[in-house]
């Protein structure tokens, strides 16, 4: 089996994060399941003429970077952008800017190389996991969802049960007691929680 395809069979959708529509992967965890794969893997971030680790054109910037795996070189190109995701104006960007930018970039190149590469394709899921979560309904997979959202922001389950008893104007036991309207409702509440935080 090929590194691309060890690193392409990965499920990374437990680590993988949406915000503003969009969905990254931690470019620390993705490293580290490179490395796992290919220890003797490197990165390179490219810098400019004056050594400067972005490049301009005069109004905006943008980063370039490259990952090799098992000799062969992907090179990803990305715009410094703002928390909308628009290109920042180069009188404003900052250093964290570009350290963002460099992160975000570096983690697309480890995609190239096959990690997480279907997020970027736009798919859902690996082709290997996709058949075995056919079998799971929206409201199981939202369950999964509101479950792992109260864990990561260490929400106390039993005051939370009764924030929904109280929105839902019923009883509510257990997660799994919802329907998917309340689900919707209470992954919500979550992610605001979360935002919060």
């Amino acid at each position: 089996m090929s590194i691309f395809e060890k690193l392409n069979s990965i499920n990374v959708n437990d680590k993988a994060e949406k915000k503003n529509g969009l969905t990254y992967l931690s470019w620390a965890w993705a490293w580290a399941e490179l490395k796992k794969v290919c220890p003797e893997a490197t990165y390179t971030v490219y810098e400019n003429a004056d050594g400067w680790n972005y490049h301009t054109d005069g109004r905006t910037c943008w980063v370039k970077t490259g990952v090799t795996a098992d000799g062969i070189e992907h090179i990803e190109y990305l715009p410094v952008m703002d928390f909308r995701n628009k290109s920042i104006p180069l009188e404003n960007v900052t250093s964290f800017d570009v350290n963002k930018a460099i992160q975000r970039s570096l983690t697309k190149a480890v995609a190239r190389h096959g990690l997480g590469l279907y997020i970027y394709a736009g798919e859902d899921l690996p082709e290997e996991v996709f058949e075995e979560q056919m079998k799971y309904t929206d409201a199981d997979i939202k369950r999964a969802t509101l479950k792992r959202l109260l864990m990561k922001t260490n929400s106390d389950l039993v005051l939370f049960l009764e924030w929904c008893s109280r929105e839902f104007k019923r009883e509510i036991k257990a997660v799994d007691e919802m329907n998917e309207n309340e689900l919707d409702r209470a992954i919500a509440q979550v992610k605001r929680k979360e935002k919060k935080q």
